[in-house]
C-alpha cells in the first residue's frame, strides 16, 4: 500500500491511498482525501480486506500516516507488515511503478478540478488498466488475465475502442463477413 499526491487546479492537495497486488498488479482499493489519518487507513484497510482475505505479507513505507494503530490492524489480519528503509522506493517498486504509470499515462494529460473528479479518473484508469493495458511481465496479459487476441481465420479487420474518453485505445481483430 502507498500514498501519492495530486495537486486540482485550485492548488489543493488531494492524497490518493491504493493497496496493489504484486502478483497480478491489480489494485485492490483505492480511496482519496485531502486528510489523510492512521483512522482512514485503517477504515480503507479493512474495505479492503473483508472477511479473513488479507495477504500474507504487505509492504509500506515509513510515512507518519502508516502508525502504531495501522501496523497493529495489519497484525490482526493475520498479516505481516513489512516497511521498507527509509528513503528506499525501490523496496516497494510494483507500487511505485503504478503511481508512475498513472501519472504518466492520465495525470500528465488532465487538469484534476476536485476529489469527485479524481475519483472518477481513477476509476476509468483502473477499468482501463485492468482490462486493456497490458504487461510485459504478465506475458501480454493484463491484470485481469485478458491474454491477447489472435487473429480469426478468414478476412479481419482490427476495430479500434477508445478508452480514458480517446486518450487510449484498444484494439481488436473482428471478422469481416
Amino acid at each position: 500500500m502507498d500514498f501519492f499526491v495530486v495537486p486540482t487546479v485550485t492548488f489543493r492537495v488531494l492524497y490518493v491511498w491504493f493497496a496493489i497486488e504484486h502478483g497480478r498488479r491489480r489494485i485492490l482499493h483505492f480511496n482519496v482525501t485531502d486528510h489523510p489519518s492512521s483512522t482512514w487507513v485503517v477504515q480503507q484497510l479493512r474495505e479492503t480486506f473483508p472477511f479473513d482475505t488479507a495477504p500474507r505479507h504487505l509492504i509500506f513505507d515509513r510515512d507518519a500516516t502508516f502508525s502504531a494503530q495501522v501496523v497493529s490492524t495489519v497484525k490482526s489480519f493475520g498479516t505481516e507488515p513489512t516497511r521498507t528503509a527509509p528513503r528506499s522506493p525501490w523496496h516497494n517498486g510494483v507500487a511505485e511503478r503504478w503511481i508512475g504509470s498513472f501519472r504518466r499515462e492520465l495525470l500528465d494529460h488532465v487538469v484534476v478540478f476536485n476529489e469527485r473528479h479524481l475519483q472518477r479518473l481513477l476509476r476509468d484508469y483502473l477499468a482501463y488498466y485492468h482490462d486493456d493495458r497490458t504487461h510485459l511481465g504478465l506475458a501480454k496479459a493484463t491484470p485481469a488475465s485478458r491474454p491477447p487476441q489472435v487473429r480469426p481465420a478468414g478476412s479481419a479487420a482490427v476495430v479500434s475502442l477508445p478508452r480514458l474518453g480517446g486518450l487510449y485505445h484498444r484494439y481488436e481483430w473482428r471478422a469481416v463477413a
